[in-house]
């Protein structure tokens, strides 16, 4: 994928981690799958605005801190 893709993955790799959230946890409550949790992570996808807003607003942080 993109390396705009693979940075926004490791962003929110980052910040879920800080805030102590699994990607399990993070996927329940987004109410998405724990394995397209792991494929923004890596930056195998592209992910929509809608949906890192939503991921953001779930590890409380703002969306803007996802982005390079």
């Amino acid at each position: 994928m993109s390396e705009l893709a693979e940075t926004v993955g490791l962003k929110l790799r980052q910040q879920r981690k800080a805030a102590g959230i699994s990607q399990e946890k993070l996927a329940n409550i987004a109410k998405v799958d724990r394995s397209y949790v792991g494929r923004i992570e890596r930056g195998e996808v592209n992910l929509t605005l809608d949906m890192l807003y939503k991921l953001a607003d779930v590890i409380g942080c703002d969306a803007k801190a996802l982005l390079p």
